[in-house]
Parts: C-alpha cells; structure tokens; sequence
C-alpha cells in the first residue's frame, strides 16, 4: 500500500495569522501515552493507515512549535519556521520504528531540527552569517555556548566570553559579535508561559531529552550519507563547465563570485548566473528521480 502524509490537513499558521491562535488550534489534538502511540505507528507502518499517522502527526505539532520558537531570533517568520519543522515531523512519523524503543518525540526532534535549519541555511537573508563552515558552526552553536558560559543575570557577553567562544569555534571576536547582535533581542524564555491568559504551562514543558541515543545519531548520519550519495551521482550529468560552476558558487565553504568567475571562464557575470541556475535545476531534478527510484521518497 502506498503511503503518503500530506500537509493539507494539517492547521496553518498563515504569515499574518496569530502564533497563540494557532496554538490554541493545536492544542486540541490530544497527547498520547506510550501504549496509544506503539498501537498507532504500527498502523501505520505495517497497514498504511493514514489516520495513525494523522493523529501521529498532530499529536506533535506542539512540539514543532516549541522547536520552531528555539529559531526565531535568526530573522526568518516564523510560520515558515513551522511550516518547515511539520515537514520533518512528517518525515519522522514516516520512517519512525516503534520496536526500537524510544518515543516519537525523541526520534523526531532530529527531523524537525534539520528540516528547519536546511530552511534556515537556504535563505539569502542568512547567508552571510552562514558561508563558511566555521561560521555555519557559530550560527547553531552560538546560543548553546552562552547558556554555558554566561551568567543568568548576565544580558551581554563580556570580551573574555566572546575571546573564549571565537576560539572554540575557530572563528573571529567580530564574528561573534556580529552574530550576537543578530540574534539578541528575539530569544523566548523557556520559563515564560505559553498563553499569558492561559493556565497552559511554560514551553520547557515541552522540552524532551535531546540526547538522542546512538541509534538515533547512526541513522540521521545514514539520512545525510545517503543525500550526499545522491548528490555525487547527480553531478555526474553535468558539463564539466557547469560541474566547476556549481561547485565554486554552491558547493564550498567560501563560494567564489560572479565576477570571479566571469574572469576564469571569460564570460559575463550574467551567464555564470545563467549557467548556476540551471545546473542546480539539474541536479535538483535528477536527485528527486533518483529517491524516487530508490524509494526514499513517494512518487507523485
């Protein structure tokens, strides 16, 4: 039986909707126990029930919401946050194994992060703050660092905090500072409440144990060996020019410029762009057949 979760049943939080409406909406669907939720990922993993999975699904849309509220400081809306995040919690929901013993919410908080932070990465606006990889290591980490390091009454970060974070991350003070400057002002307390009005509890109640265990950490490395698999296989339809192209704009931890390019391959900027452009539909396209064909993903 082929099975498919979509999210067109699922509540929407439009770009100008209220973020406490729509977790009113959520709400409504019930937590489940240990026991409700084995019967239902059975269901749907040994007879394709989609009302398993949907009642799977929405039982943790809460927690998408909690993990999307820990990404709101990066400048991005959060409805696409949300959006972004219940896209992993389906891929979760889809390839979550109830006989290995964890809990759905342990195993997708994995999906959920990684389907918002590939959003978060594929945004022009962030670019900048994510480039290289050191860079890209001080954008998810930068948080993490602080509440290590820094005091609770303590609003800034001192110099020696910020010497003491550029060189465990390998990058420069002004980075850091840069960064902090970004991301200050927009952090949301876990000990605040859910709905001021509302007797609703405070998001840390929300919170699971992220220290997923070994399995957890072998197979989301197996999801991304398998991406990069797929991705080594798909420039092989390229040119070597569009190969090059791609690979120094997209593929590198500091990506060349147009104009860069424009001197080495003696064309305009404008048709280095061109070239991009369409190389990376290419690749795009023959990595969405080849899953398909794999069965990694279902088939429209």
């Amino acid at each position: 039986m082929s099975k498919r979760l979509t999210k067109s049943n699922l509540p929407i939080l439009t770009p100008d909707g209220s973020f406490e409406a729509y977790l009113l909406k959520i709400r409504k669907f019930p937590m489940l126990d240990a026991a409700e939720e084995y019967i239902l990922a059975k269901n749907w993993r040994e007879k394709g029930d989609k009302d398993s999975a949907h009642k799977l699904v929405t039982s943790h849309l809460r927690l998408v919401a909690k993990v999307a509220m820990g990404y709101r400081g990066y400048g991005l809306p959060v409805n696409e946050l949300v959006s972004e995040g219940n896209i992993g919690l389906m891929q979760a929901v889809k390839k979550f194994d109830p006989e290995k013993g964890f809990r759905l919410a342990t195993y997708a908080m994995w999906w959920i992060k990684a389907s918002i932070q590939e959003y978060i990465l594929r945004s022009w606006s962030l670019v900048k703050i994510g480039t290289t990889a050191a860079q890209k290591k001080l954008f998810f980490n930068l948080r993490k660092m602080k509440s290590q390091i820094v005091k609770a009454d303590q609003s800034d970060l001192l110099p020696e905090q910020i010497t003491e974070i550029a060189d465990r991350l390998d990058v420069k003070e002004e980075e850091v500072r840069s960064m902090e400057q970004r991301l200050s002002g927009h952090e949301k307390s876990l000990n605040a409440p859910i709905n001021s009005d509302t007797d609703e509890g405070e998001w840390q109640d929300w919170v699971v144990d992220e220290n997923a265990d070994q399995e957890l950490q072998i197979s989301h490395k197996q999801e991304l060996d398998k991406r990069q698999t797929l991705l080594n296989k798909a420039l092989n339809i390229l040119e070597d020019r569009e190969k090059s192209i791609l690979f120094d704009r997209r593929l590198i931890d500091e990506p060349k410029t147009l104009e860069e390019l424009s001197i080495k391959h003696k064309v305009s900027r404008e048709r280095i762009r061109q070239i991009e452009n369409r190389a990376f539909e290419k690749i795009q396209k023959e990595m969405l057949d080849m899953a398909k064909q794999e069965k990694l993903i279902t088939a429209n």
